[in-house]
């Protein structure tokens, strides 16, 4: 099963039962429960998620040897929460961690639990969900609770691996003890049958294993360290060595954190590559769970060798309309040049603004990222890790305005189109409203992202510190071209007294956010010549 295929039909399945809305957000969630042989205790742990309606149950993997269950579903951020909390409540009340045994890592009953962006929405917002999901969670089961991937708030528990370390066992004796294991949310102690659990957001993982033609365990281990990222080797690449008892055979167990840079036709090579070293060879693999389109087709372009072979060439995409559909800001950067080069109206300037602002919160990114990484800027980590969450959340916001600049302008452009009438006038007034409110956000989101720059540029890494002066140079510009934007429209508004309060609205954003970005230029100039 593609999970391109489950994302169209839960998105039509939404709309059809009227629970969308305007702008769809879709993400995926894939909890791991750490039982994988009682098929009753599973069931039941599925079937709270069943139970929400308006949630798409896609994939349920159970394995006897790891003792472990993951499961993938998806709906939009609130009935998600509401099957992932009712999963867990289930899963804690049948599951005991001290009678638990089995080859995979784990600390808890309810063991990790990963938000992932799918549709509509962004990295930052689920790394929004994911807190105050674990906040919840903490506060409803009165269970330890650690952050990780992007929603991490301490820099080393991004990696799960360094929160799983001693597994439950440990963990049970060291929390409370040790200082470094205290929980990001709930108590300091373990939950005497539930153990703790792992929130986070992150990417589609590919949970890829490779099952070799021998019983030596540590033929699997000398792979997996010869190949994992944490050892120097494979980018985005997590490995361990297991045995799988049932069949008397060792695996190679892998997570793929960025399929896009590490294809899955790499990782398996270089597995049967590591194996012929020691003599052993490859008898089969497995996916744990589901695995995006992009992923398929480019094992099939590279083991097929095939010159031309993309989702275009898949049939089964034509069945689910909208699939293959772009928005504006899909498109390869020359691809969307192209299209405001052209001759067409949209994309414009109301677009090439809100991109213009985008930026501008992408290079605050990229200066809290820099300062963080500095060793001198040691003391700054959680500040700036903040202000990056929430310049990811701006960019987030600011891309999305990219497309609802064009779409405001069709529908002006089809109100204008209708039969004179109370109802033309109405979809007009309405057209307008939207395409005056949505340049307005443009200025709006601008200025916090000169906020957030104004912020950083006092204390960040200096030498990333021209790029906070273009960021504020880019974020102005946002705010100018938007205002242009706003102000062309006000004129059809008949509304006088509306059209004073937005036009005034409009000079006050512009004096704040050109003072903002005078200081941020002005504290570049003094900084670029520090070390």
């Amino acid at each position: 099963m593609l999970i391109t295929k489950s994302i169209c039909r839960q998105k039509e399945k939404i709309t059809q039962s009227k629970l969308g809305c305007d702008r769809m957000r879709l993400i995926e969630c894939v909890p791991n429960f750490s039982e994988g042989r009682r098929k009753e205790v599973i069931d039941a742990i599925v079937n709270e998620i069943k139970k929400v309606e308006s949630v798409k149950l896609l994939d349920v993997e159970s394995d006897k040897d790891h003792n472990r269950s993951v499961v993938t579903f998806i709906g939009e951020p609130e009935a998600v929460k509401e099957a992932m909390m009712n999963a867990a409540a289930k899963a804690i009340e049948l599951i005991d961690m001290n009678k638990h045994t089995g080859e995979h890592p784990r600390i808890g009953a309810v063991d990790v639990i990963p938000f992932v962006p799918l549709y509509g929405i962004t990295m930052a917002e689920c790394v929004e969900l994911a807190r105050e999901f674990a906040k919840e969670y903490a506060e409803r089961f009165n269970i330890p609770v650690y952050l990780y991937a992007e929603a991490a708030l301490k820099p080393y528990r991004k990696v799960l691996a360094n929160i799983r370390q001693g597994e439950f066992e440990a963990l049970k004796e060291e929390l409370g003890v040790k200082p470094e294991r205290d929980p990001d949310f709930g108590p300091k102690k373990i939950h005497p049958t539930a153990g703790a659990t792992v929130i986070g957001a992150r990417d589609f993982l590919i949970a890829f294993n490779v099952n070799l033609n021998t019983n030596d365990k540590k033929i699997a281990d000398r792979i997996a360290r010869a190949l994992r990222e944490s050892t120097g080797a494979i980018k985005n690449l997590q490995a361990l060595g297991i045995m799988i008892k049932e069949r008397d055979i060792a695996q190679v167990s892998m997570n793929i954190l960025n399929y896009k840079r590490t294809p899955l036709h790499l990782v398996f090579e270089n597995v049967k590559r590591e194996a012929q070293r020691y003599g052993v060879n490859v008898i089969g693999s497995e996916i744990i769970g589901l695995v995006p389109l992009p992923a398929v087709i480019k094992t099939v372009q590279y083991y097929l060798q095939t010159e031309i072979f993309d989702d275009k060439s898949i049939l089964d995409l034509y069945l689910y309309p909208g699939v293959l559909k772009k928005t504006l800001v899909d498109y390869p950067l020359p691809e969307f040049v192209d299209l405001v080069a052209s001759n067409k109206a949209v994309p414009g300037g109301g677009s090439v603004s809100a991109l213009l602002g985008s930026l501008s919160a992408a290079l605050a990114s990229m200066f809290s990222g820099i300062t963080m990484r500095g060793r001198k800027y040691g003391h700054l980590k959680e500040e700036f890790s903040e202000l990056r969450h929430k310049a990811d959340l701006l960019r987030g916001r600011l891309l999305e305005l990219v497309n609802e600049d064009a779409e405001a302008f069709r529908a002006v452009l089809k109100a204008m189109k209708l039969p004179e009438g109370a109802e033309r006038d109405k979809a007009v007034k309405e057209a307008y409203d939207k395409a005056i409110s949505v340049p307005l956000e443009t200025m709006e989101k601008a200025l916090e992202s000169l906020k957030l720059l104004k912020k950083m540029v006092e204390k960040g890494n200096p030498r990333a510190i021209t790029d906070s002066g273009v960021g504020a140079i880019a974020a102005y510009a946002a705010m100018e071209g938007a205002a242009l934007n706003v102000k062309i429209n006000l004129t059809s508004i008949s509304d006088e007294n509306k059209v004073k309060e937005l036009s005034e609205k409009v000079s006050k954003l512009l004096n704040e956010g050109k003072k903002l970005k005078e200081e941020i230029l002005s504290i570049v100039d003094k900084r670029m010549t520090e070390s």
